[in-house]
């Protein structure tokens, strides 16, 4: 029995040795990061704060590009509206002028016609095949 407590305790005496060689690797290791972090301190804050600014902050790089592309989509919706804007100007004011270009825009608009006038629409789409208007084939045997 005395031979099996000292077999047991020399057991937790190696495992509490080799906890202890662990722990003071560890200890070590972490020592030497405290010292890296220590002696580059300022160039780690300077580094974390432009990634910081860059990346992950309301006004980072990021959305400043995004916002950027969305102006010079506006920018390009804009030039589109000035240039609508300008060509119903110009029809304004040839409907103002002109009371030939009035009766144009009647007619192709509207469908107005003279009183001795007939209208006919042309259009280009092909019509619609019904399942009843389909031709019928037959077999041969």
């Amino acid at each position: 029995m005395l031979f099996s407590l000292t077999l047991f305790f020399n057991f937790v005496i190696e495992i509490v040795h080799s906890t202890l060689i662990i722990a003071h690797y560890y200890m070590t290791k972490f020592e030497s990061l405290l010292n890296f972090l220590g002696h580059y301190k300022y160039l780690i804050t300077i580094v974390v704060g432009l990634l910081f600014l860059g990346v992950l902050s309301e006004s980072s790089m990021l959305k400043l590009m995004k916002l950027d592309m969305q102006k010079e989509d506006l920018q390009d919706e804009i030039e589109k509206y000035e240039k609508q804007n300008a060509e119903s100007k110009r029809e304004l004011d040839a409907l103002k002028s002109n009371p030939n270009a009035v009766e144009k825009v009647a007619r192709e608009r509207y469908f107005m016609k003279k009183d001795n006038e007939d209208i006919f629409v042309f259009s280009n789409d092909k019509p619609v095949e019904s399942s009843s208007e389909k031709p019928q084939t037959t077999e041969e045997e």
